[in-house]
């Protein structure tokens, strides 16, 4: 029998295993192998090696995700401290230490779903992400505006983004792919609640916060580790859309949020924003009914505060929008000494993947456009590749050592500036979730801090876009809203009802208009919000 008729053979059973791209079936699709359940992920997890880098490969030359963006230049002004302490307590890098230090930037907003001429005014969650030039070299805070995320795991990420982009078959938007992935996903709760809030759509870049959502880690000199969150908040307020005011927006322009940014810039009017952190001790927290690492949960910042460490000011427009705008390119392991990794799970995946991206997208030698390159000496043995344009490498060396070490004048080591940070791990390699999972609770804190205007909003887009669900999907996902809030999972469910009475024998294909009227409509232009 030829060999490719194996489905002339195959089980029914059999044709629907998951396999990795060599045949070998999936048996776990869900957790990244890791020293201890929450213990960090390892070189040879070759399943999750192999699904990223293909994923990161699979749009050209147009990003996978945060396509449509704007940016701007600006500087970083430290403050000195933390709160009322030295922020020498708690970590080195330079660009924190002294009061008024200045360190340029250059910011990219983005949406994350559409292409890259797709309407900003899109329910989508933003990305914020911040290039220091310091003068220890490059860091880069990448994130989002909301200050979690849909997952745990980066094994997941991969399908998340295909159940969010189109129908791979009919090329059409289908919500029922998104609901039906998180159904499956149930530590999106608390991210589903925020999406489908007014807080689903900021009304501009410059009322919008910023997170870098997982969690990091600051090092002093010591090699003494905390914890750590960061937070960009908005000195020009917060302010979001509601749906109906989304579509008004959207009917006479697409580019309303770069059209405000690039303006305001031009006018004058620079946006500011406050960089706040959380500090956490560096251990599990047994006391806390969550993991501090997983990134679908916030700090509670009664007990951890939000303390301001600096500002960050955008004064200058790009000149041209293809060479900085859209050729930037972040990556969040992009760190300097005194910052440093958590073994949050997300985190780690990112940091392979984000800059595996740049090289497949931008290419090998993306570091070297201006708009990434960084702003101090650059000495590396690293070279070649495509479009490497240096004559002479390091400049001062012997120009036939491009090797580590040695005693012909080539480069050395630099010499450590405080002691290393060396967490210890006394665990099995193991793939399994974390324990404190704890999927709703926060969820439901966050409905009940809605006011009225955001509650309705939340309820009536989640009701438009699970209508069109499978009765499964609607039944899990009343379920999910249930067990955070029993008002919250109850409104979802009687919104559904009035909806397929609307809706009658129409099917799933009935335009979500048709049951708007089932809805209660929030009145009013934008709103404004505090900070979560």
């Amino acid at each position: 029998m030829d060999s490719q008729a194996g489905t002339n053979y195959e089980s029914t059973e059999a044709r629907h295993i998951l396999t990795d791209r060599q045949g070998h079936p999936i048996t776990d699709n869900q957790n990244v192998r890791t020293v201890g359940s929450r213990g960090p992920t390892t070189l040879e997890n070759y399943h999750f090696l192999e699904k990223i880098s293909h994923f990161d490969r699979e749009r050209i030359p147009e990003r996978v995700v945060h396509a449509r963006g704007a940016g701007a230049h600006g500087y970083f002004e430290a403050y000195g401290k933390v709160g009322d302490e030295p922020i020498a307590k708690y970590t080195r890098a330079k660009l924190f230490q002294e009061a008024g230090k200045r360190t340029p930037v250059f910011v990219r907003f983005s949406t994350v779903i559409g292409g890259g001429e797709s309407p900003e005014t899109l329910r989508d969650p933003r990305g914020f992400a911040v290039k220091f030039y310091t003068e220890d070299g490059n860091w880069d805070l990448v994130g989002n505006n909301l200050k979690i995320f849909f997952i745990r795991d980066p094994l997941k990420f991969p399908d998340m983004v295909h159940s969010f982009k189109p129908d791979p078959v009919s090329k059409l938007p289908d919500p029922e792919r998104m609901f039906d992935f998180l159904s499956q996903t149930p530590e999106s709760t608390h991210m589903v609640t925020f999406l489908f809030s007014p807080w689903g759509i900021p009304a501009n870049y410059r009322q919008m916060q910023g997170s870098g959502v997982n969690t990091y880690k600051w090092v002093n000199k010591d090699g003494e580790a905390v914890l750590v969150k960061y937070h960009w908040e908005p000195k020009q307020g917060i302010k979001n859309l509601l749906q109906h005011e989304a579509d008004e927006i959207q009917k006479t322009n697409y580019n309303h949020a770069t059209q405000d940014l690039y303006e305001a810039i031009e006018r004058g009017d620079y946006p500011e924003w406050e960089l706040c952190v959380q500090i956490m001790s560096d251990d599990d927290h047994p006391e806390l009914d969550f993991d501090p690492l997983d990134p679908t949960k916030l700090w509670d910042p009664e007990k951890f505060p939000f303390l301001p460490v600096g500002k960050m000011v955008l004064n200058r427009n790009p000149e041209n929008y293809f060479a900085e705008v859209e050729q930037a390119a972040f990556g969040t392991g992009v760190l300097v000494d005194g910052l440093d990794f958590s073994d949050d799970k997300l985190l780690q995946g990112r940091t392979f993947s984000y800059s595996d991206t740049q090289r497949y997208r931008v290419g090998t030698n993306y570091l070297q456009l201006p708009i990434n390159a960084p702003k101090t000496k650059v000495a590396t043995n690293q070279r070649g590749g495509q479009m490497d344009y240096r004559v002479v490498h390091n400049p001062g060396t012997n120009p036939h050592v491009d090797y580590e070490p040695s005693t012909k004048e080539g480069l050395k080591e630099a010499d450590k500036r405080g002691k290393d940070h060396e967490p210890h791990y006394d665990a099995n390699l193991v793939r399994r979730k974390i324990e404190r999972t704890n999927d709703f609770a926060q969820a439901g804190d966050t409905y009940r801090k809605f006011d009225d205007v955001e509650k309705n909003e939340l309820i009536s887009n989640l009701v438009n876009n699970l209508k069109v669900c499978s009765p499964k999907i609607q039944e899990t996902w009343i379920s999910y809203f249930t067990q955070a809030d029993e008002e919250y999972g109850r409104r979802v469910k009687e919104g559904l009802e009035a909806a397929k009475r609307e809706m009658g024998a129409a099917g799933k294909h009935t335009s979500t208009a048709d049951a708007d009227q089932a809805m209660d409509k929030a009145k009013g232009m934008g709103h404004e919000s505090d900070r979560y």
